[in-house]
């Protein structure tokens, strides 16, 4: 219990800076439900975290009907991520800046980290990632890697928000998160199978 509490706060605080401090600076999109997240920020100024929970409703909706367990253990996932993300957000990270190609790498791994951290104790941060970890048990794949893919579709549907400078560097954070993840939960239950 203590292993798993300590590898949620650690894999949300994780992810919270990589957003705050390397996505917002260069105006990257990130994959998955926070990327749409971040599509919203970007074209509203709304806040990435509370949107990231409203638009995994649907998401655990069909979890309670088919994969409870990944729904209680994702809750405390997607509920945390998105407050610190949220209240990062009011340090004003993006303000302590890399160039873009290195915020968009480094961001992208700690995301990658974050997100594999909870993937090891059955935790994910909802959404998509939660869509991905009931595929990969029902398939028997690798989680890391259906959350890439996820990920991709999610930024190239973000295109007309973002320049094709930022849709560069967006799929390179995706595939520095998906690597991350990928390296994170290779000893996990579940193998790749493609």
């Amino acid at each position: 219990m203590i292993k798993t509490l300590l590898y949620l706060i650690i894999g949300c605080l994780i992810i919270g800076v990589g957003i705050n401090m390397f996505f917002v600076s260069y105006h990257l999109l990130d994959g998955g439900i926070i990327g749409l997240g971040l599509i919203a920020h970007y074209l509203w100024g709304t806040p990435v975290g509370i949107t990231f929970i409203v638009i995994s409703i649907p998401i655990y909706l069909y979890a309670w009907k088919y994969y409870r367990s990944f729904l209680y253990n994702s809750l405390a996932g997607l509920l945390l991520s998105a407050v610190f993300i949220d209240w990062l957000s009011l340090f004003k990270l993006h303000t302590i800046t890399t160039d873009p190609l290195t915020s968009a790498l480094l961001g992208g791994t700690l995301l990658g980290i974050g997100v594999g951290l909870m993937f090891r104790v059955d935790i994910s941060t909802g959404g998509l990632d939660l869509l991905a970890q009931m595929t990969a048990k029902k398939m028997d794949w690798n989680v890391g890697i259906l959350v890439f893919i996820f990920d991709l579709l999610v930024v190239f549907a973000g295109l007309a928000t973002i320049t094709w400078d930022e849709l560069i560097l967006s799929v390179i954070a995706v595939a520095a998160t998906g690597a991350a993840t990928i390296l994170m939960t290779l000893s996990s239950p579940q193998k790749v199978h493609v």
